[in-house]
């Protein structure tokens, strides 16, 4: 067959799988994200405490750091294609089986298995990634980076005025229909072919485990997990900072704004990956740029919280989408998963223990503005590792 006949072919089989990786980046978060506005409903109906609603909303987030590494192993035993399916067919099943009862044993262990199953798959992404766009690592990662980003501004916007109207005002329906998209997509990767492994090809056994002995994992861990610390602690502190400085008007105006300043960041790092993602000075000036948005909080102005708090999302969307395309870019072929999961592992355990240490923070000065010096300190460390990348993050030969 000629290149003439083969060229369509193969792009529709590129975008195939483009459309595919950004479903299944919002896949990532539709479960998660369901179920912020079902609190409520949920709190009424199995009358859970103020510090139950708070461990279930910080259970998934905990569980992709501390299940990457198994996560690793299955990818190097059975693939990362046929990983994320079986990974996605989990996570449909158990956020399906949340509600079930409903109670709240069932509640909490299927939100851990989902947390487990989220975390399977959130490795395999940068894998498939390294295997399907090796020329294209990080325009592919700003595809899948923006399905992730969707993914957590959608279950939001349409859980409330549609999903439970639907379902009859059921919260355990509701969650069950966010499964469904879960589903289709692993459906959707199961109907591809799963290309040759190199491990396989050379015959060597595949290797799972993280190297914590080389800097490069502790750098892209750091990096994630300081950005990560900087947006959770912002998220978690901003309602009660504006209710203490006698501001609660503007506490819905910030928040979105925190959240939707990562949109448009996710769609303009599709255009500019290619010139900023090799770059270190992007990992330097960025979080600098997200801490100097943070201190709009304490301006005078109400326009100038949120739009500083804009910019603390817009610029740390763009560290996260870029991180997030580095393992692909520069671990050693058959390598991605392994570098991937112990940058989740680091980062994610790192983003969790920056909003309990703020709010530490918070209760031994009795200042409210105090709890966010760690997570701007947190943003710090990501241009302060930054420094200790090469100046050209340069994809490893044979990468």
């Amino acid at each position: 067959m000629d290149a003439a006949a083969v060229t369509p072919v193969a792009k529709r089989s590129r975008l195939l799988r483009l459309a595919i990786l950004w479903l299944a980046g919002a896949d990532l978060r539709l479960t998660v994200l369901a179920v912020p506005p079902l609190l409520p409903l949920i709190h009424r109906d199995l009358g859970l405490s103020e510090g139950a609603i708070g461990a279930l909303s910080g259970l998934p987030v905990l569980l992709l750091g501390l299940a990457a590494i198994p996560g690793s192993l299955v990818i190097a035993r059975i693939g990362a294609r046929r990983a994320a399916v079986a990974g996605f067919l989990f996570v449909a099943a158990t956020a399906a089986a949340r509600g079930a009862g409903p109670s709240v044993a069932m509640l909490f262990g299927m939100t851990v298995l989902m947390g487990a199953g989220i975390a399977v798959v959130q490795p395999a992404l940068p894998t498939l990634v390294a295997e399907w766009f090796a020329d294209m690592p990080g325009f592919a990662t700003a595809v899948y980076a923006n399905g992730f980003l969707i993914g957590e501004a959608v279950p939001a916007a349409v859980t409330l005025p549609f999903i439970l109207p639907a379902v009859g005002g059921s919260w355990a329906a509701g969650l069950a229909v966010w499964s469904l998209p879960v589903a289709t997509t692993a459906l959707m990767l199961a109907g591809l072919g799963t290309p040759r492994q190199a491990a396989a090809a050379s015959g060597e056994p595949a290797r799972w485990w993280p190297d914590w002995n080389s800097p490069l994992t502790w750098q892209l861990g750091l990096l994630m997990g300081g950005t990560g610390g900087l947006y959770f602690s912002a998220n978690a502190f901003i309602a009660d900072y504006l209710h203490a400085i006698d501001r609660p008007e503007l506490v819905s105006a910030a928040l979105a704004a925190l959240n939707t300043g990562q949109l448009p960041s996710s769609f303009l790092v599709l255009f500019l990956v290619r010139r900023l993602g090799g770059s270190r000075l992007t990992f330097v000036v960025m979080p600098l740029l997200a801490i100097t948005g943070l201190c709009g909080l304490f301006a005078p102005f109400d326009w100038a919280i949120v739009v500083g708090v804009f910019a603390t999302g817009f610029f740390g969307a763009f560290v996260l989408i870029l991180g997030l395309a580095l393992p692909p870019q520069l671990a050693a072929p058959g390598d991605a998963h392994r570098l991937s999961a112990g940058m989740f592992a680091i980062g994610y355990t790192l983003s969790c223990a920056i909003p309990p240490l703020g709010g530490l923070l918070w209760d031994l000065t009795h200042v409210p503005a105090s709890a966010f010096l760690v997570g701007a300190a947190s943003s710090a460390i990501v241009s302060v590792t930054a420094l200790t990348l090469p100046k050209r993050l340069a994809p490893r030969p044979g990468g």
